[in-house]
């Protein structure tokens, strides 16, 4: 409600929303700027309101600093001039913000405090300063969300084990959401076998909708995020990612990490295009990282893992691996693979 006052009084105030006063309280105020002044008796016969209702609001109105009570007769109201007013409202109304902008400082002081405490005594013993150890996926999960608020240029995610759950990437939507919002370039490896989960793959569509990148690998190492190159929040244990991380800030670390991410991107299908076939060999991609992670001595369960696939299916590429090499035992296919030349290199 805009309020209008007669010629002679100029109003400080454009509306009364800002004063937080109901319809009567704007009643009352007006009847007293319009007369220049009023007393309770009058006040209360004029606008049928009770007078201990009408102390009520008059004592707002005067908490307000809009009308005063005058010396020589109490129940008789002046109302101050508007342009007063304002300046007054507005004077305490800039000392409650300059207190609750103190409040603010002190807690941020507070939590820069707390913060430091809580990363020297995450640092596990042995490990050099720069390092901080995550307990637990809430741990991680936390602390990702306050390291992501901070990120200016770009995230690498290697995101292994297969499929991912529906719960898990709703969750992270509205994180990578703002990073896509800000600008931020998002590069993330899913699993080739990522490709058969619907969810997984709707979900990495709608990141290239918003501008991420996204890639598919036969196998990734382990589950890694790293932040503007300044930062890798690493997994501790390969099989299961939700034990614990570390946070890394080391230079040569962090240089070493990176250049993992960069040469698995390099030799990573791009999301629109299709997972190569049968080699010369007449190996799958899939097959032939199978063949090098037995050939290391990893167990059907361990190779299952690193394909994002489950024991069975591991044990069925394990088998065709076999059946093509004529081999009558894991160790003998890996003695004839070599002899062939499958192995050699990167393989």
């Amino acid at each position: 409600m805009n309020l209008h006052t007669p010629q002679g009084h100029q109003s400080g105030f454009a509306s009364f929303d800002a004063l937080q006063l109901d319809e009567e309280g704007k009643a009352v105020y007006k009847a007293i700027l319009a007369d220049f002044g009023a007393d309770i008796a009058g006040l209360s016969s004029r606008l049928d309101i009770s007078r201990n209702r009408l102390r009520e609001i008059l004592a707002r109105l005067s908490e307000l600093s809009l009308i005063r009570a005058t010396l020589d007769a109490p129940e008789h109201y002046r109302a101050v001039d508007p342009n007063v007013a304002a300046h007054m409202l507005i004077a305490h109304h800039q000392e409650r913000i300059a207190a609750e902008q103190r409040r603010v400082a002190q807690i941020q002081l507070l939590a820069a405090e707390l913060t430091s405490d809580v990363v020297n005594g995450a640092r596990p013993h042995g490990y050099p300063d720069g390092v901080e150890q995550l307990h637990g996926i809430e741990a991680i999960r936390d602390r990702i969300g306050t390291l992501v608020k901070s990120v200016t240029g770009a995230v690498m995610t290697f995101a292994p084990g297969g499929a991912q759950s529906e719960a898990s990437l709703e969750r992270a939507k509205p994180q990578d959401r703002e990073l896509l919002r800000r600008g931020i370039r998002m590069r993330t490896l899913y699993l080739d076998s990522c490709r058969k989960s619907p969810a997984t793959m709707e979900y990495a569509q709608w990141l290239t909708e918003f501008g991420g990148e996204v890639r598919t690998a036969v196998s990734l190492p382990i589950r890694l995020m790293i932040l503007d190159h300044a930062t890798a929040v690493l997994a501790t244990d390969d099989k299961d990612s939700a034990v614990g991380a570390l946070v890394l800030r080391d230079d040569g670390t962090l240089a070493a990490l990176c250049a993992l991410f960069e040469r698995c991107w390099e030799t990573a299908v791009p999301l629109g295009a299709k997972v190569r076939g049968r080699d010369e060999s007449g190996l799958t991609a899939q097959e032939t990282e199978a063949l090098r992670l037995l050939g290391q001595g990893l167990t059907d369960e361990a190779v299952a893992a690193r394909l994002g696939v489950s024991p069975r299916t591991a044990r069925r590429i394990a088998a065709n691996v076999m059946a093509l090499l004529g081999a009558r035992s894991r160790f003998q296919a890996g003695v004839r693979a070599g002899a062939r030349g499958w192995l050699s290199g990167d393989e």
